[in-house]
């Protein structure tokens, strides 16, 4: 069993030490909620500033020149993609995880037109199927969506596929789906393949280009930390520009948008799938928070990660025996960067570690989600944290009639 002097020794040792000055945390709070939305770093306090003070309050109208607003979702793009192993030129950073969803489906779908099968996850996030739904929908010919148990896919795979859309970390219980593997049997029956990386992106190794992925998208305000409702990225590997069409294409997606012409011309690159106006101080804030990425890697990263990930489950089993069913994967290639716990009463056992200062969170009906996020999360944390869960198990504290009814938020 670990002791706490030793979360404190490799404390003590730990390259990241340094980082977790970078952000803002709470005195007396652990947060193991990195997965659902990160915390704010001094680099994004910083940016913000900047923009909002510097290139807003005194460029005004002159900084879509002189600061690069235009051309900022490009060039965020090339920063964040080394992250996900893109090349340079294949990312953009606009609009919301599931519009660039949209974009990335209703483009693909026009790429294979002879075939009507659109396959996903049936326990995927619910965004993600309810837009594959609806772009179904407006295909314009009869395009069936299959939501399948994702470990029976390849008895699904057949030449009438045209997308398979999957998640690469599942969002409930932080299983990781084998991308290379998936991807090649995918592209074995002629169809494309688009991976939704938001719980990937900062929290496991990723190389897009290796695995041969057609298109990706994700978000910016879990472990990338870019704030609430940060701006969202997508990836399309070059084979595909100028061929995968934008069917929600805007002003700034043409060839010569200050021409204003009436008739559109798409422009070149990943700029064709820009729609509106970049949101600037939301490109502001995820350009600061990038900041940190460049201090560290995502192989280092990921070390850190799985050991804090087995410290948790190993702390569980040694403290709480029986108490919980564990529903993230023990082997290290099947998991993401989260530990997701059963219990009846999950809603109240989340509850109250947050009133002791534990924060994670609960995902119906009855899963208790802890994320863990190497930047600024420590050994010690991990130990203490299960400390204060297993009072929380022990004394009863979650039957609580308090957690009775639940928050909209959960």
């Amino acid at each position: 069993m670990t002791t706490r002097d030793e979360c404190l020794a490799l404390d003590a040792n730990d390259p990241f030490a340094p980082l977790r000055d970078e952000f803002i945390l709470r005195d007396g709070e652990i947060y193991l909620d990195g997965n659902s939305l990160g915390p704010v770093s001094k680099g994004l306090q910083r940016r913000v500033s900047e923009v909002i003070d510097g290139e807003w309050a005194q460029g005004l109208v002159r900084s879509w020149n002189a600061a690069g607003w235009m051309d900022a979702p490009l060039v965020l793009g090339n920063r964040l993609a080394p992250l996900i192993g893109a090349l340079e030129d294949e990312v953009l950073v606009a609009d919301t995880l599931t519009l660039l969803l949209a974009k990335i489906i209703g483009g693909s779908l026009e790429l294979r037109p002879e075939r009507h099968v659109v396959i996903t996850d049936a326990v995927n996030f619910h965004s993600d199927l309810y837009i594959v739904a609806a772009m179904a929908r407006l295909a314009g010919r009869d395009i069936i969506v299959k939501t399948i148990d994702r470990d029976t896919l390849d008895d699904h795979l057949d030449d009438d596929v045209a997308l398979v859309m999957l998640t690469h970390v599942d969002f409930r219980t932080g299983e990781m789906l084998d991308m290379a593997g998936i991807t090649t049997a995918v592209h074995s029956v002629g169809a494309l393949m688009l991976w939704d990386l938001a719980h990937s992106v900062g929290a496991v190794t990723l190389d897009v280009t290796e695995t041969d992925v057609d298109f990706a998208a994700g978000c910016g305000y879990k472990y990338l930390n870019g704030g609430p409702g940060a701006p969202a990225f997508m990836y399309v590997a070059s084979r595909w520009h100028g061929v995968l069409r934008n069917p929600l294409p805007g002003w700034l997606a043409h060839a010569r948008p200050f021409d204003f012409e009436s008739t559109y011309e798409t422009a070149g690159g990943m700029r064709a799938y820009v729609t509106s106006s970049p949101s600037v101080i939301a490109l502001g804030a995820l350009d600061g928070a990038l900041e940190v990425w460049a201090r560290t890697t995502m192989a280092d990263v990921r070390v850190k990660s799985l050991a804090l990930t087995d410290l948790f489950v190993a702390l569980v089993d040694d403290f709480l025996p029986g108490v919980f069913e564990l529903l993230t994967p023990r082997d290290h290639d099947r998991r993401g960067s989260q530990v997701a716990l059963r219990h009846a009463d999950g809603y109240g056992v989340i509850q109250a570690l947050i009133e002791r200062g534990v924060i994670g969170d609960f995902r119906a009906p009855d899963i208790c989600r802890f994320g863990f996020t190497p930047l600024y999360l420590r050994y010690v944390d991990v130990y203490d944290a299960v400390q204060v869960l297993a009072d929380v198990m022990t004394s009863g504290a979650y039957l609580d009639g308090r957690f009775s009814a639940r928050l909209a938020v959960t």
